[in-house]
């Protein structure tokens, strides 16, 4: 491989879930499955890899039962020997880790789901009172670093999670230990990476792509704000 030559990362977010059930509660993020819209998500994304004639070499989900399942929708849509039969879990890139929700003070819970996705963040900023940025960072740079080591593979697809995905992302446009939280994250989302040799050899090629809603017309919350909302209707008297 010559020095200029650069290998394809395809970085998903999984599919669209519910974290909360019908009474409001939150549901156990480590074990949710996708919902319909995610089901349709996954199985567009698959749709739009088939029609662009893409191959994968490898691919690799967190083990989380929502990248999986969004990886198996997508696999599921492209010709045979297109892709590995089966993904690779490397559980270093789960999701960034919350805490207990209930024992969050109510004054300050939306900074609990929101800060970690707002602007230039600090690594000490914890999410839901669990992990912060930095130890999530400190676990998925090392994995992608460990992924470019390997010369075997040319296009790879990671199936992950929004704050993965922008702990990657912030890397590849910054070439910095630095967390953008601002960075959307759509449910079912397509971003492409171009890596190269060199350790600061990122090109970032497209962003935030959702083949269901390409432009996202309706889009004006994040996810964590959505969340958030959801989660405060049920802490309210």
């Amino acid at each position: 491989m010559t020095k200029m030559q650069r290998r394809r990362i395809f970085l998903m977010r999984h599919g669209s879930v519910t974290y909360f059930d019908a009474s409001g509660k939150p549901r156990l993020p480590e074990s949710v499955p996708l919902n319909e819209d995610g089901r349709a998500q996954a199985d567009a994304a698959g749709q739009a890899f088939r029609m662009a004639g893409v191959r994968f070499d490898r691919v690799i989900v967190s083990g989380l039962p929502r990248t999986s399942e969004t990886a198996a929708r997508v696999l599921a849509q492209l010709p045979s020997g297109h892709a590995p039969e089966m993904p690779e879990v490397w559980e270093a890139l789960q999701e960034i880790r919350g805490g207990r929700l209930s024992t969050i003070p109510t004054a300050e819970l939306q900074r609990a789901f929101t800060g970690a996705f707002e602007g230039l963040v600090v690594p000490e900023q914890r999410f839901l009172g669990g992990e912060s940025v930095g130890e999530l960072m400190d676990r998925v740079h090392p994995a992608l670093a460990r992924l470019r080591a390997d010369a075997s593979w040319d296009t790879v697809l990671l199936v992950l999670h929004g704050g993965v995905n922008c702990a990657i992302l912030s890397w590849a446009l910054t070439g910095q230990r630095l967390f953008l939280g601002g960075l959307a994250q759509a449910p079912g989302c397509i971003n492409a990476l171009d890596v190269g040799v060199e350790e600061r050899d990122w090109v970032v090629r497209l962003m935030n792509h959702s083949p269901p809603d390409a432009l996202q017309p309706g889009a004006r919350s994040t996810t964590m704000e959505q969340l958030f909302e959801q989660y405060r209707r049920l802490r309210e008297p």
